[in-house]
């Protein structure tokens, strides 16, 4: 199988995280180092399908290691979970030699992954994602870069929040997950933290805590809203309407995806993307990369699929004791 494995092609799909370029770049000049030719595919599964496929080279990944978003663009692809679009990706890898595949995403972008094995073109998955979703790993490219650009927003947000006394529900991302939420709301000492895991919408108790603190003589109140929860706007008019206190919603967005990754995010992506392309070259197929109790490790793709990944219960009863400790001992 090693002996096989001549000419890879590397792919970012879903959504962009900080840090893909380092992967990416690892990825290039790992293989080209071991003789392999390398092809980069623009705008993920989409590109693949429509061919837009081109040669890399170690000058064309060279200086962006430093830089947000992927060199190779990305999009969803609808066309990716049908018959007819996975024939067409797996017959444009063979028309362009391309016999090993490292797919940088996340879950999506995995069992894009795992049919193209399925079909014979060998295929390794990089977790790619500042969602913090992917079960198998402790660890994703993009994450970190984008807990800190969301916690230093939040922080000059607390700012102002407490020059005008208010109250500031802020949102971060993170899709259906809460990783970005409860990492933020530790991190910055929110008063609030909103998971999509365990909300039970009980709006009522996050007032009273609001009330209380103000009696405690707390000129602010900050709420780490999740995207899973969302309609942060409608909150923030409820509870301004409940307590007679000026609030405001904040909604980060898109920011987070953006910006210089951080040295870990350079650091992890780029061991993450160099053994993807090792373990092609060590006749391996359909496993992914992950980091596991201090080391990187892979898995197999559909053992990786299958797992499931939660919220630390002591993590989110940390961030509610500090926050209402406030509350008891004042």
């Amino acid at each position: 199988m090693a002996d096989q494995v001549k000419t890879i092609g590397i792919l970012t799909s879903g959504g962009d995280a900080p840090g893909m370029n380092a992967a990416i770049r690892a990825a290039a000049r790992r293989a080209i180092g071991r003789g392999l030719k390398v092809k980069g595919i623009y705008k993920g599964y989409e590109g693949l399908i429509n061919e837009e496929i081109k040669d890399l080279g170690a000058r064309d990944v060279s200086d962006i290691i430093g830089r947000g978003g992927t060199i190779l663009y990305t999009a969803r692809c609808p066309e990716m979970r049908t018959d007819e679009g996975v024939a067409k990706a797996v017959e444009n890898c063979k028309k362009h030699g391309i016999d090993g595949l490292v797919v940088i995403g996340g879950d999506g972008s995995f069992a894009g992954a795992q049919k193209l094995a399925d079909r014979g073109i060998n295929a390794i998955g990089v977790p790619g994602t500042i969602d913090l979703d992917i079960g198998c790993t402790e660890y994703t490219i993009g994450f970190d870069t984008a807990v800190n650009t969301a916690m230093e927003a939040i922080d000059k947000v607390r700012d102002t929040s407490t020059s005008h006394e208010r109250v500031s529900i802020i949102e971060v991302m993170g899709r259906n997950a809460g990783y970005l939420a409860l990492w933020c709301g530790i991190a910055a000492g929110a008063e609030d933290v909103l998971l999509p895991e365990i909300y039970d919408y009980n709006e009522q108790a996050i007032i009273n805590h609001i009330i209380e603190t103000r009696k405690k003589g707390k000129k602010h109140h900050i709420i780490i809203n999740a995207e899973g929860i969302g309609h942060s706007q409608a909150m923030a008019k409820r509870i301004e309407a409940a307590t007679g206190i000026g609030t405001r919603a904040t909604i980060l967005g898109h920011m987070q995806r953006g910006g210089s990754p951080s040295c870990k995010d350079r650091m992890y992506a780029t061991i993450m993307g160099a053994k993807a392309v090792d373990l092609l070259i060590e006749g391996k197929t359909k496993r992914v990369v992950a980091f596991k109790s201090g080391d990187f490790v892979d898995f197999d793709i559909n053992e990786a699929l299958a797992m499931t990944k939660n919220i630390s219960d002591y993590e989110v009863e940390l961030a509610k004791s500090l926050s209402y400790n406030y509350v008891i001992q004042n």
